[in-house]
């Protein structure tokens, strides 16, 4: 059987890993308390490295550790005994950006090594680089079109591997080295404490006139969000993508909360089956394209896929998200016989509620709930008690891990 591309999931705690597994992934990455770009996000301390990558390999599932900061001297204490650990727990890959980090992993680890979009990998010469110096695999700049990326798959060895990102966040720096946080709050983007400051409102004020702010763009309320990309999302183009030979497609979003990951794993996970079934077409892709949508998430856009990203990349009027249905709770248990489901609130519903439960299948199943009670047994008509226990009666095989949602009424 022909190799299959790999789905790569954010992971930014055990309950996201989890939930990406169980959706369909086939690696994640994932971040320690040191050295990656995440800083804000959970992360996972030694304790939790080692559990999540036993919990993984018991699944056959890769794990991937982010090292992807560009470091000053003194962010390198305790790299070597760190780099040790990792490879002592089995860590498949490491995620690099610096050229120090390489080195002292390759002379300290026997785990793949691989080079960050951090890196800025544009050309196939670059690749050649990193594959004499021992590195496994690529993750290519997010500035590529489709055609360069092509190109470079066309013109890479074979025994070196190429990573492309196919949703999640977009950055307004290339490839995310961003001197915006720093500058304006402190807070080191590439030291892996981004502020976000491309999501910020803009106005300009002329020295000599303090005070009076000039919108940049037409916005009616004074400013614009001038450097809000839009997200990436190329859930309809997979298949040029699974033909140019790439091997693992990534998603990013280790911030995102699990039904996040739940959502747009199982979508991707089902669009890929699909193609390798010989089923993927437009009509699948826009069916999973607007099961995405039912995450909370910022407008889309193919970025640099077909050209360079034109005004229409950017949202200048806000940089709030679409949420058009809430993630009301987790299915932590299913009794078959009495068929009474064990869910855990994740935000208010009510009785007569008409609600969407899916699993890591194709379809998705509409309910409406007729009866509530809470743990002592007792009807109740809202659950509204954060991850209170609540026992409903669904006449379908449900099972731990679904994730339940409801549409936000207009």
């Amino acid at each position: 059987m022909t190799k299959q591309v790999e789905l790569l999931a954010p992971a930014g705690d055990m309950e996201r890993l989890k939930a990406a597994i169980k959706y369909g992934a086939n690696a994640v990455f994932l971040a320690g308390d040191s050295f990656g770009l995440r800083a804000n996000a959970k992360n996972f301390s030694k304790d939790d490295l080692r559990e999540a990558v036993a919990y993984s390999h018991e699944r056959d599932i890769r794990v991937h550790v982010t090292m992807n900061v560009l470091p000053h001297d003194e962010d390198m204490v305790g790299i070597v005994d760190y780099l040790k650990f990792l490879d002592e727990i089995k860590v498949d890959a490491l995620i690099i950006s610096d050229p120090g980090i390489f080195a002292l992993a390759k002379e300290n680890t026997n785990i793949d090594l691989h080079i960050s979009t951090q890196a800025s990998v544009t050309n196939s010469q670059t690749v050649k680089f990193w594959h004499d110096m021992g590195a496994k695999r690529i993750i290519l700049a997010r500035e590529l079109s489709f055609e360069e990326i092509k190109k470079i798959k066309a013109n890479t060895p074979e025994d070196m591997e190429i990573e492309c990102f196919i949703h999640g966040a977009m950055c307004i720096s290339y490839s995310g080295r961003c001197l915006l946080s720093n500058y304006m709050t402190g807070r080191d983007a590439n030291r892996g404490d981004c502020a976000q400051a491309c999501r910020w409102k803009y106005t300009i004020q002329e020295e000599n006139r303090p005070g009076e702010y000039y919108p940049i763009g037409e916005d009616e309320n004074g400013g614009t969000f001038i450097m809000n990309s839009k997200d990436l999302c190329l859930i309809d183009e997979i298949d040029k993508l699974i033909e140019a030979g790439i091997d693992s497609f990534k998603i990013e979003g280790r911030m995102k909360t699990a039904f996040y990951v739940a959502t747009v794993i199982r979508s991707y996970r089902q669009a890929i089956d699909a193609y390798y079934k010989g089923e993927y077409n437009e009509e699948v892709a826009q069916k999973y394209l607007k099961e995405i949508q039912k995450a909370s998430h910022r407008h889309f856009t193919k970025a640099f896929f077909y050209n360079k990203p034109d005004e229409t990349s950017q949202n200048y009027g806000s940089s709030s998200y679409i949420r058009t249905y809430d993630f009301i709770g987790v299915v932590k248990s299913y009794d078959e016989e009495s068929k009474i489901a064990e869910i855990e609130q994740r935000n208010r519903f009510f009785l007569g509620d008409e609600i969407e439960i899916f699993s890591n299948s194709p379809d998705f199943y509409q309910v409406k709930i007729d009866n509530m009670k809470n743990k002592k047994g007792e009807d109740i008509e809202v659950a509204n008690v954060p991850k209170e226990r609540i026992f409903i009666k669904i006449d379908l095989p449900l099972r731990e891990g679904d994730m339940v949602r409801k549409k936000i009424e207009e």
